[in-house]
Parts: structure tokens; C-alpha cells; sequence
């Protein structure tokens, strides 16, 4: 009876524990479609259009155009950005390529998907896909880890022949991301995201005038802190089971008081 309480108790404890840390770990929802979406696009990393995770974002340009959008993106996620252009009517055999760029302006390699694809003579569209990297909350300093802040993606042709050149595209860019939890956590956290103006803020803020800031986009619960995952609720679950195990290990093995081949009063 004594075991199967300790059991129980365990099972309890495993179970409250393991609910806050499955929320934690579920994809954050998508921003809807309200009204707001972007129906153009940068031609530079200054004048990328600011897109919402989970909001669509439209585009008309030529073919030989840069089409730059940009997006925040926290600590312990996981984007994926999907694009998709639709080609006009007639056409050669064309390229087509979508690049992520850190806060840092550095590239970043898609981790899965299809970043570049040839659409041949006459398709209608085509369509990309870059899964990136777990977004980390420190790196160190040689390492090109992607960093919490604000990415920026660029939409272009990279072959085409030169009777397509300047022909009118339409394109579609979506970004979501996947919260992968504390199995992406790492110890230590930069002091402020990369974001476009952080430093003119910070200093604005010290002199006490009004802050300035370059970039509005972030994450709709904030940027996160950098201390906290649910890696802390699985370590207290393993030192609460590893006390459990103990106990039960000692009533079992511990017997049940004086033998009884064992006269009294020895």
C-alpha cells in the first residue's frame, strides 16, 4: 500500500508538471488576416515592409526586382518562411531564389526546404520554402547562430533570359514559426534583440528625451527574458522522481521490522 502511494504521488506530480511545459512548447497562434496586410514591399534592407508572424503578405514588381520583407523572431523558434510567385502567361525557363538575413545582415542557411527553384517555360508559378535554424539567445562570437531580432527576406530572380527581364510578377510571402522549447535553451542572452534603432533608443532612453526607434515589429508576448524554459520544470521533475525512487527503494528493501527466528529479549 505505502508503494503504491509513492506511485501515485509520483505519477501527480509528473503529471502537473508536464502541463505547463506541453503549453509552453505548442506553436504560439497565427496572426489573422484583419484587414492590415502588407500589399507591398521593400527594395532594400531600410525599406523592408514589416510582416507579422502568421500574416500574408503581397507584392506585384518586375522580374530583375529585389523584394525585401522583414519579420521578428525570438529565442528558442524555429521560422519558416514560404513564398510563392506567380509568373505571367508566356515566359522562359526562370530561377527564382528567397534569402533570410539575420538581424546582423548575415545570411542564413535554410535549415530544410527549397530556397531556389526553376519554374520552366510557361509554369504559372512558383513556389519556395526556407525552414531556419532554432533561433538561439546567445552565440558566441565566431559562430554564425541565428540571434533573436529582426530578419529580413529577400524575393529575386537569379536566371532568366533576357527577353523575361522586366516582366510583371505578383508574389506571396508568409512567415510562421514552431516554438521548440528548452531543448533549444543555451546559457547566457543577449542584452538587447537586433533590431534596427536599438541603439538609438537605448542612448535617447539614458538622456531621458524621447526614444526613437527604427523597427515597431516584435513578438505579440514581447521578447522574451532568456532565463526561463520548461528545461527548469523537467530538472524539478527529475530530482522529485529521483526522491521518490529513493524512498520506494528504501520501504522495499528495508523488511518489515526483527526477524522472527530471533528469540526475544536478544
Amino acid at each position: 500500500m505505502r508503494i503504491t502511494r509513492v506511485l501515485g504521488t509520483a505519477l501527480l506530480a509528473l503529471g502537473l508538471a508536464a502541463g505547463p511545459a506541453a503549453a509552453d512548447s505548442s506553436p504560439s497562434p497565427s496572426a489573422s488576416d484583419d484587414g492590415k496586410t502588407p500589399t507591398k514591399a521593400g527594395t532594400s534592407f531600410r525599406t523592408a515592409t514589416e510582416l507579422e508572424q502568421g500574416q500574408k503578405a503581397t507584392a506585384t514588381g518586375s522580374t530583375g526586382d529585389y523584394l525585401y520583407w522583414s519579420f521578428a523572431a525570438d529565442a528558442g523558434r524555429r521560422p519558416t518562411v514560404d513564398a510563392t510567385v506567380k509568373l505571367p502567361e508566356t515566359h522562359g525557363a526562370q530561377t527564382w531564389q528567397i534569402d533570410v538575413y539575420d538581424g546582423l545582415r548575415r545570411r542564413q542557411a535554410c535549415q530544410y526546404g527549397t530556397a531556389t527553384r526553376t519554374a520552366g517555360q510557361g509554369a504559372s508559378s512558383v513556389e519556395l520554402a526556407c525552414v531556419l535554424r532554432t533561433v538561439r539567445a546567445w552565440s558566441e562570437p565566431w559562430a554564425n547562430d541565428p540571434l533573436p531580432g529582426t530578419y529580413y527576406i529577400r524575393l529575386t530572380v537569379v536566371d532568366l533570359g533576357a527577353a523575361d527581364l522586366g516582366q510583371p510578377v505578383s508574389a506571396e510571402v508568409r512567415v510562421d514559426s514552431k516554438d521548440i522549447g528548452g531543448a533549444a535553451a543555451v546559457d547566457g542572452s543577449l542584452a538587447k534583440p537586433l533590431v534596427p534603432g536599438i541603439a538609438v533608443k537605448s542612448e535617447k532612453e539614458q538622456d531621458g528625451s524621447k526614444s526613437a526607434v527604427l523597427s515597431s515589429i516584435e513578438p505579440d508576448d514581447g521578447w522574451s527574458s532568456g532565463w526561463w524554459t520548461d528545461r527548469w520544470v523537467w530538472t524539478a521533475v527529475g530530482g522529485l522522481l529521483a526522491a521518490l525512487a529513493g524512498i520506494g527503494g528504501y520501504a522495499l528493501t528495508r523488511g518489515s521490522g526483527r526477524p522472527s527466528r530471533v528469540p526475544p529479549g536478544v
